[in-house]
């Protein structure tokens, strides 16, 4: 077995603000490009069709990209979205049209082998939409309270709480510029980032307020362990995400590259912008 070797980082050759900056400019970042975007938009994030409506379709055929578009367009039928789904010749398509039947009849016409299809409606669609922000703002409220009832004090709980906020808002503004639709699953991929970050952060804070030790003893002690398992976890997402890419799995690469992102920013937020909130609080807040 290979011995794997958290370095240590000398967190006594920084500040609490110069730890703080990167992480806080990266959020703030990512708040800027949510922001533009749902300013264009209307939305957060570009909506896949688990939450606008339309129809989904999967197809092989050796035409090029730029032959399927026309061949659609010329039928009168919007393309929203079309890429390559894994090895071969295989295509996944969506669109606003709801008509399963007039879609599936221009890919057969154009002799598209048609692997599946599905549709939902628009209503259907916004109560999904309605549903997953709840399910976000419930996690999310429930995350909050529960450290709150935790710690009994606000740096440390909200430090947890900044760092899992921004573990969400990182991935969100990623998926605008990959072009990464919002959907159940990367919803589902959003809640879990939310497990994640609270893990860690928790580990962190309760390794340094409740345990006997000094404050850098007792961060690299929560370091090393903290660190390995973010580092197997983002090692499986990425792996998840190649494999299901190659063999063309839907939804799941999406779902291993929000999540990959989000772990990378949680390493940051975590073991930067907490730690920083953690030692102020504990050299300074405490002591006024």
């Amino acid at each position: 077995m290979v011995d794997f070797e958290v370095p240590e980082f000398d967190y006594t050759d920084y500040s609490n603000r110069e730890l703080a900056a990167v992480p806080l400019a990266v959020l703030g970042v990512a708040l800027l490009i949510i922001l533009f975007w749902f300013v264009t938009t209307g939305a957060p994030a570009a909506l896949g069709i688990d939450f606008t409506g339309g129809t989904e379709i999967r197809f092989d055929t050796a035409d090029s990209e730029a032959q399927i578009e026309t061949t659609f367009e010329e039928a009168g039928i919007e393309i929203t979205t079309l890429r390559p789904a894994g090895g071969g010749d295989t295509y996944l398509m969506e669109t606003q049209n709801n008509s399963t039947s007039a879609i599936e009849s221009v890919a057969l016409d154009a002799d598209y082998d048609v692997v599946l299809i599905a549709s939902q409606s628009p209503s259907f669609g916004s109560s999904s939409q309605q549903q997953a922000l709840l399910g976000l703002v419930v996690a999310f409220g429930g995350m909050s309270l529960l450290v709150f009832l935790m710690f009994r004090t606000f740096v440390p709980s909200i430090a947890v709480v900044v760092s899992a906020f921004s573990d969400i808002m990182i991935p969100l503004a990623v998926m605008n510029l990959f072009g990464i639709q919002l959907s159940l699953g990367t919803v589902a991929a959003l809640l879990m980032l939310v497990g994640y970050s609270v893990d860690s952060d928790l580990l962190l804070n309760n390794h340094i307020l409740r345990r006997r030790g000094q404050f850098y003893e007792s961060a690299y002690r929560a370091i090393r362990t903290g660190v390995t398992m973010t580092l197997t976890s983002i090692a499986a997402m990425v792996v998840m995400t190649v494999v299901a890419r190659l063999l063309g799995i839907p939804l799941l690469p999406e779902i291993g590259l929000v999540l990959t992102i989000g772990l990378v920013a949680d390493l940051m937020n975590t073991y930067l912008l907490n730690m920083s909130l953690l030692r102020w609080y504990k050299y300074e807040g405490v002591t006024r």
